[in-house]
């Protein structure tokens, strides 16, 4: 990917419908030129990456692709300069199947108190850091940091048809990472929440302000489901459960009312010690 030029302003004036067909084949992968990028900058060193194209922003290649403008992007470095000027060039979006994952801490308010704020930032510090290497890890996007929370968008360009998969591997990787697992216990209390399904995946805002973030219910859903989740647990939708090729019936179940729900949700529970499979 380059930095956004004649093509990309041309792209700017497409109609709705064309820039969310646009859309629509990069997130399922089928946009040529977007699928050649990432295939490969991942076969250049090294990590920290862009996101969206995998350009490496350290290593070797890191000053080579800085000038290429694929440079961190000021306003949001999860994103290189170039992946932004598209989505700022070509705003819009498309309805597309993928699983959303929400995972925050427990009792933040609490822990806050309990210590200099300092201190308190430092803690929420290593749990970004260590949110960021396992979502990265399984192919995620991540959406956002919201105070003691991490949202990331699993989609089939990045994570293919295991999507749902990879987002379960994803949070009871979290969930060991912060010390769930251990005898000692954790590090810090965190519950997750995962919902899969049709959202509405993009660019969204106005003027100077754009986000690539996801809309829909299933968003609003594994966000409830993060808030209800207790520490060490992973509370995900019996359709994320499916698609992840969950023994359903062989794992605990809850029946919960969601705040802004019509009708209860049916919850599977995973621990830090669960082992669901990766997928393909």
């Amino acid at each position: 990917m380059s930095q956004p030029g004649p093509e990309a302003e041309a792209e700017s004036d497409l109609t709705t419908g064309a820039a969310d067909a646009l859309w629509g084949r990069i997130h399922l992968g089928t946009e040529p030129r977007f699928r050649r990028t990432r295939k490969l900058m991942k076969h250049l060193p090294s990590p920290p990456r862009c996101q969206l194209c995998a350009a490496p922003f350290a290593g070797l290649f890191g000053p080579v692709m800085r000038q290429a403008g694929h440079r961190r992007w000021s306003g949001n470095p999860k994103y290189c300069a170039a992946c932004f000027g598209l989505l700022e060039a070509v705003r819009g979006g498309a309805e597309i199947d993928c699983t959303l994952l929400f995972a925050d801490v427990r009792g933040s308010t609490t822990l806050a108190e309990g210590m200099s704020p300092a201190a308190f930032r430092r803690l929420m510090d290593r749990f970004y850091r260590v949110s960021t290497d396992v979502l990265v890890e399984q192919d995620g996007i991540i959406d956002k940091f919201v105070g003691d929370e991490v949202v990331a968008i699993f989609i089939p360009a990045l994570a293919h048809d295991a999507h749902a998969s990879r987002a379960v591997a994803a949070a009871t990787a979290l969930l060991r990472a912060t010390g769930h697992a251990d005898t000692a216990g954790p590090w810090l209390p965190v519950g997750a929440g995962i919902a899969t399904g049709v959202a509405y995946v993009g660019s969204v805002g106005g003027g100077d302000h754009v986000e690539f973030t996801a809309l829909g219910d299933i968003v609003n859903t594994a966000a409830r489901l993060a808030s209800a989740a207790g520490p060490g647990e992973v509370l995900l939708t019996r359709a994320a459960a499916t698609r992840a090729d969950l023994p359903v019936d062989g794992l605990a179940r809850r029946m919960l009312e969601l705040k802004g729900k019509a009708e209860p949700v049916e919850a599977t529970v995973l621990s830090a010690r669960s082992d669901p499979p990766l997928g393909a």
